[in-house]
């Protein structure tokens, strides 16, 4: 090869030499925009996490409701190295899994009222208020999820000529307090909701 040849292909390649200081600029800078991405997507996260029920309009909003936690497998009594991920995987049929049921509620004093039920006094006891909706088919829909589940659940119509109509879904008649903050920690748990205790 001639050198005017090899000359000609040097000048092709170029070296680049970095100084400490363009090193170190050029860490914050990659650090920088691996943290703006970062936060980026946490924004949206949290976005997503606040979607508001079907019904737009609605006073007290209901978080989505997550899949269940508490799901065990059929036959966990047969022992605890049966629930391991590991043996999970290398098994060859899948393993049966069902729901645990809900702790059991206690009925309140008085028989569930309908929807429509009148306002309550101090001497009916302690209710859980889960939802005040301006639609009254969504705050049905919640007494009919929160029924079938097994919870005493109702809804307190507005009154007549009200000045913001709400209808109010409520849970219960429980005696003491104590107990209705039972099923308001149960409900924030399981349900997502964010209850109120009141008379």
């Amino acid at each position: 090869m001639s050198d005017t040849s090899r000359h000609a292909a040097d000048e092709g390649v170029h070296e680049i030499q970095l100084s400490g200081k363009q090193i170190v600029f050029l860490f914050m800078a990659t650090t920088v925009v691996s943290v703006v991405i970062f936060l980026c997507g946490v924004l949206v996260g949290r976005g997503v996490q606040a979607q508001r029920p079907s019904g737009a309009d609605s006073v007290a909003t209901e978080a989505p409701v997550p899949a269940p936690a508490d799901v065990a497998p059929a036959g966990a009594s047969a022992g605890a190295d049966t629930l391991t991920y590991p043996k999970r995987l290398e098994s060859d049929k899948p393993v049966a899994e069902q729901l645990s049921p809900p702790p059991p509620v206690t009925p309140p004093p008085a028989a569930a009222e309908p929807a429509g039920a009148p306002a309550t006094t101090e001497a009916d006891g302690w209710v859980v208020q889960v939802a005040a909706l301006r639609d009254r088919d969504a705050a049905l829909a919640i007494v009919k999820r929160l029924t079938d589940k097994g919870y005493p659940a109702f809804l307190l119509d507005p009154a007549p000529g009200a000045p913001a109509p709400v209808h109010r879904v409520r849970v219960g008649r429980y005696a003491d307090r104590a107990e209705a903050e039972r099923v308001a920690r149960r409900l924030e748990r399981e349900e997502q909701f964010k209850p109120l205790i009141t008379r």
